[in-house]
């Protein structure tokens, strides 16, 4: 039971951060293809900063949900024992 449980978490772990490596993947190739055809195009105003900025943003995000903020991290540990002993006290 215990093994099947730390499959479980483990499998999740790698989920999501494959899924945070293919974000990351799709953005890098879609504001290098915007920033080509911001500079071949409008070369006069680099319309591509804002693409570039607010789905950029995005991706900081996921990436610090994935890993700094993760489920297993252990701060949240920490929290959960301290609710545990709270309630066997």
């Amino acid at each position: 039971m215990k093994n099947q449980e730390a499959y479980e978490n483990a499998k999740k772990k790698v989920e999501t951060r494959m899924s945070f490596y293919i974000h990351l993947l799709v953005y890098l190739v879609v504001i290098t293809l915007l920033t080509i055809l911001n500079v071949t195009v409008a070369g006069d105003y680099f319309w591509a900063k804002w693409p570039m900025i607010g789905w950029g943003s995005g991706v900081i995000i996921q990436g610090l949900f994935t890993f700094v903020f993760d489920s297993n991290s252990s701060l949240k540990e920490r929290l959960i024992e301290k609710e545990i002993q709270k309630g066997s006290a």
